[in-house]
């Protein structure tokens, strides 16, 4: 064995301040902070915003920018490919492809976000009081939300802008009138293992109504799966909406959506293939952006990811 020859010299006491040794060497970081620190080191994720955030900006500057409207008729410019003149070609009418694909995004954009917004407004409130109670108001509620739900989506959509006059808040009301179903489950799943915690019986203890209970204590917490679940219906509802328009059914004329875009332009495709090909990548873009998004939300607030 190796012999060590140690002095009491070689042993110096390590002064240390007592105010330093209780201080918090990391600095407070709040949980939505935290989300976004872990949400910034997804790529695919910020990509996704990213890209989301350019596209948004261009369809509310787009139709601004270009000297063109998105109804004006060339007809000395029919389906004119990609020049100086109309940065995205015409269509069979004329019309400039730039104007009406930003204009279109927009359409589609606000149709996609109001219609699941609508979702979500109508599913937490649903799913929040079945919940809650339980007994006889759950069995009953979701019975009903059962019904709607194996009812055929595109059915009804179809069938209710067939009876009702076409138009924008049309297709939003179709879209939401069986949409929320899925988030009413969601939220009820949800609420069902928060009404048993301790700060939920606190809260009942001291008196509070079921209502501030459900809006003050439940729903916030329940807000993280419901955000990541309103991100992954977004895309959904602008499929939808393009794919309505696509068969027709759509926002009326003069009005653009990139469904209506991808239709005018899937009938002239062997011969004007761009017309179908830029609207179909503007929808390709923003359904995986809002993947993305989804995607990496989902991992930012998934509480075991939390360090």
């Amino acid at each position: 064995m190796l012999e060590m020859n140690l002095k009491p010299s070689d042993f110096e006491p390590i002064s240390l301040d007592q105010r330093e040794g209780e201080a918090i060497t990391r600095p407070h970081i709040s949980y939505w902070q935290d989300v976004w620190m872990r949400f910034k080191k997804n790529r695919l994720a910020l990509t996704g915003l990213t890209v989301l955030a350019i596209l948004t900006f261009m369809a509310i500057i787009g139709p601004i920018i270009s000297p063109w409207d998105y109804r004006e008729c060339d007809y000395n410019h029919i389906n004119e490919f990609i020049s100086a003149r109309h940065w995205f070609g015409t269509d069979y009418l004329g019309r400039d492809m730039f104007t009406r694909l930003w204009f279109g995004t927009r359409i589609s954009i606000f149709i996609g976000i109001t219609a699941a917004l609508l979702d979500l407004c109508i599913g937490v409130v649903w799913g929040g009081i079945s919940g809650y109670f339980g007994g006889l108001v759950d069995d009953i509620m979701m019975r009903i939300v059962d019904i709607l739900y194996g009812i055929p989506y595109l059915l009804v959509v179809i069938l209710l802008l067939v009876v009702m006059e076409p138009g924008l808040w049309t297709i939003i009301l179709a879209m939401s009138l069986t949409g929320w179903t899925g988030m009413a489950r969601l939220v009820r799943g949800q609420i069902l293992q928060l009404k048993e915690m301790e700060y939920v019986l606190a809260a009942r203890s001291v008196g509070a109504s079921p209502r501030r209970i459900i809006a003050r204590h439940l729903v916030p917490n329940t807000m993280g799966v419901v955000l990541v679940s309103l991100t992954m219906s977004i895309p959904g509802a602008i499929f939808g909406e393009a794919f309505l328009s696509f068969i027709g059914l759509g926002v009326p004329m003069p009005l653009a959506s990139l469904g209506t875009l991808a239709n005018e332009g899937y009938q002239v495709l062997l011969v004007y293939p761009h017309n179908v090909i830029i609207p179909a990548l503007t929808i390709i873009l923003l359904i995986l952006s809002f993947n993305f998004v989804g995607d990496g939300l989902r991992d930012a607030l998934d509480p075991r990811l939390r360090q």
